[in-house]
């Protein structure tokens, strides 16, 4: 994964699923990261989404032939590279948010289906207090599921 945005060397894992959601606002059905393997601070993240059949989208992506959507692979990754902003930015009980900004060169190459372990490896391409860029990558095993670019906000959330 490339680093350009600088590399401290500090690392922290493995996170369990109570960690994960103590740095994200995310829950279930939308909660997509499972496990953090490992938190290369200001550098990468490796995670895990433990792929069921349980999941609600399965019913309806495809009857007969369950496909996690692409979306939400692309989703379970920028989760990922959120995670690792919070913690990289020292953001932990902030309040703060990371919203999607943009998402570039998505590409799909391995259907995901269920009774897998999706590892989700991002990096940081661009590190800034208020916006940051990632390139991530999905694979099952060593085979590639999908990639993608991606950049990110970090604001305030709304006003109630």
């Amino acid at each position: 994964m490339p680093n350009l945005a600088g590399d401290t060397g500090a690392a922290i894992g493995p996170l369990d699923v109570r960690r994960v959601m103590a740095a994200l606002p995310h829950r279930f059905p939308m909660l997509l990261v499972d496990r953090v393997e490992t938190i290369e601070i200001d550098r990468r993240i490796v995670a895990t989404k433990a792929v069921t059949i349980n999941e609600p989208f399965f019913a309806g992506h495809f009857p007969g032939r369950p496909i996690m959507p692409g979306v939400l692979i692309v989703e379970a990754l920028a989760q990922a590279a959120g995670i690792l902003a919070v913690e990289s930015l020292g953001l932990a009980g902030s309040g703060k948010l990371v919203y999607f900004m943009a998402i570039d060169g998505a590409k799909f190459r391995t259907p995901v289906e269920p009774g897998v372990l999706l590892t989700l490896d991002v990096g940081f391409v661009q590190k800034r207090s208020s916006v940051c860029k990632f390139a991530g990558r999905a694979s099952i095993g060593d085979k590639l599921a999908a990639e993608a670019n991606f950049t990110a906000m970090i604001a305030d959330p709304p006003a109630d």
